[in-house]
């Protein structure tokens, strides 16, 4: 019987690109940084310069293309939908925004494929895609350990921080033992294939998920006991192995940021309308 195989590519690649060299708080700062522009804007222009430099960004961590091209691919394929099921729900969505209207093309009833509406789902879609690269990045480029004493440095309690580091860790764990269940329950006979119907296949990916949740209990469980036996979250305080001083590099990069960051707000706070639109 053939066997699917599974790759999990969202996880630390260490390339030693310049961007693994940055301390894990300029990381997450240019992250949290990226998402509120993100969140700010409407502003076709500013979107379009945010996925070029992300791009650049994910390509500067120099990890292989076919790493997460399967997740690019994906990406698309849903936030295609997404602007499909936009326009089926709201059709005059981009003539409200804009304030004109110009049929390009009339479907049936109330649906009109327009302009406006058109120049709407792109922005949103490309706007939603923004932030596809620049997590790539923070994925790629950040350990989950050096992320966790970053999270700690600003502020967030070690045991929060420990708890997302170890969640991280242990996601490729979790594929590799739903891989290994999977490949045992085919080899007894267990079909999840095309050529079987789809509540058969339902009824089958069930028999996977049950010893995965087991597995996954039983090891968190052995954590627990390991980490009270060394008495964790006895102390206040506590250091950390992996964090990174910080650096010329990193102080360089955080006013940056800084700057852009204003310079967006500012941006959004002078405009006039919610999105820019060329073709009034």
């Amino acid at each position: 019987m053939k066997t699917n195989k599974f790759k999990f590519g969202i996880s630390y690649i260490n390339t030693q690109s310049w961007l693994h060299s940055l301390n894990g708080i300029t990381k997450f700062v240019l992250f949290m940084a990226w998402v509120t522009m993100v969140l700010l804007t409407f502003d076709l222009r500013v979107i379009c310069g945010l996925i070029i430099l992300g791009l650049y960004l994910l390509k500067e961590t120099k990890v292989p293309f076919s790493v997460y091209k399967p997740l690019l691919m994906g990406t698309t394929v849903v936030l295609l939908m997404n602007a499909l099921f936009m326009f089926l729900i709201a059709p005059q969505q981009g003539t409200d925004y804009m304030g004109t209207k110009t049929v390009l093309l009339h479907v049936f009833g109330h649906y009109d494929i327009t302009l406006e509406t058109l120049f709407y789902l792109l922005t949103v879609t490309l706007k939603y895609f923004s932030m596809f690269p620049i997590a790539l990045v923070f994925v790629f480029t950040t350990h989950p350990t050096e992320f966790s004493a970053s999270l700690n440095k600003l502020g967030v309690p070690y045991r929060v921080s420990y708890a997302v580091s170890l969640t991280l860790r242990y996601l490729p764990e979790v594929m590799k033992d739903f891989t290994n269940i999977m490949h045992a329950q085919q080899a007894r006979g267990v079909d999840i294939s095309k050529n079987a119907p789809v509540m058969t296949r339902i009824r089958n990916v069930a028999k996977i998920l049950g010893p995965l949740i087991f597995s996954s209990l039983d090891r968190a469980d052995v954590i627990s006991n390991a980490m009270t036996l060394r008495g964790f979250g006895r102390n206040k305080k506590r250091t950390w192995y992996s964090l990174k001083p910080m650096t010329k590099n990193d102080y360089v990069a955080l006013a940056v940021i800084a700057v852009v960051l204003v310079f967006g707000i500012l941006h959004r706070m002078g405009s006039t309308s919610l999105f820019w639109y060329p073709f009034h």
